[in-house]
C-alpha cells in the first residue's frame, strides 16, 4: 500500500515519532490509516441512519392522497417463436 501525505501531514508525523508519542513513522501512519478509517465509518453510518425507508418516502410524498391515475398504453401482442 502506498500513503501519500501533505508536507503538513509528513511534519506532524516526524513531530510524533521525534517526542516519542509513536516510535516509527509507519507506526505513526498506521493510526491515522485507523483514524481516517474510523471516521469513514462513521460518516457512512451517519448517512445510513438519516435515510428514510422507501415506505416512508412514499408516506411522505407531497402526491399522497392525490389519487393519480397514470394511463398506460397497451403493448401490442408479440409473436415469439418457442
Amino acid at each position: 500500500m502506498e500513503v501519500h501525505l501533505t508536507p503538513n501531514q509528513e511534519a506532524l508525523i516526524r513531530q510524533d515519532v521525534s517526542t516519542g508519542r509513536f516510535a516509527t513513522a509507519d507506526e505513526a501512519v498506521q493510526e491515522a490509516i485507523m483514524l481516517l478509517e474510523e471516521r469513514e465509518r462513521q460518516r457512512v453510518k451517519a448517512r445510513i441512519s438519516g435515510r428514510k425507508s422507501l415506505a416512508q418516502l412514499f408516506a411522505g410524498s407531497p402526491f399522497k392522497g392525490l389519487d393519480m391515475e397514470f394511463p398506460r398504453e397497451k403493448d401490442p401482442l408479440r409473436i415469439v417463436e418457442l
